[in-house]
């Protein structure tokens, strides 16, 4: 039995109506993660408190609105590092204000700091097809970065890094 089968037609409806906000704040983000945003300013866009609006945003996506930010503008701020921008250039392109804060943050989702991620070679994911890149790149806050998950393994902090499989055995 489902949540839906148990919970009155009522709260589904609130549900899928707070889910569509959710989902429309999210959308904010993406699109507009260079601009100042603060989570009143996006719970706002969403029709809710910003306490009420952060509870439902991370039980919905399981992170808090201000770390999904973070984690976007960190996503971005990694692809204009691949291409060549410098890294105070790439932290005030994503709408981070302070290098030492940016960098820091950086250091925590991508597990290396911006000048090294700029500095190694990025030529396996200039060939790889967009929608590979943006898999294999995305950050991740959990530790389980997507380059893990796609290989089952534990793999390595630096998600952009392709690594080759193990040769099979010969018998």
């Amino acid at each position: 039995m489902n949540a839906a089968e148990t919970a009155p037609h009522g709260q589904e409806v609130q549900d899928l109506a707070t889910l569509t906000l959710l989902r429309k704040a999210r959308d904010l983000i993406d699109r507009d993660y260079a601009q100042p945003l603060d989570v009143a300013t996006i719970a706002a866009k969403a029709f809710m408190s910003p306490a009420h609006f952060s509870r439902k945003f991370r039980a919905a996506y399981g992170e808090t609105p201000y770390s999904y930010l973070m984690t976007r503008r960190i996503e971005r701020a990694s692809a204009l590092l691949r291409a060549g921008m410098s890294v105070t250039d790439a932290c005030m392109a994503v709408g981070a204000t302070s290098l030492g804060s940016f960098s820091s943050r950086f250091t925590e989702i991508m597990g290396e700091t911006p000048s090294s991620y700029k500095s190694r070679d990025h030529s396996a994911i200039e060939a790889m097809p967009p929608c590979f890149v943006k898999v294999t790149t995305r950050p991740s806050r959990n530790g389980a970065s997507a380059k893990a998950a796609a290989t089952g393994a534990g793999g390595t902090a630096n998600s952009s890094r392709i690594e080759e499989a193990p040769a099979p055995a010969r018998h």
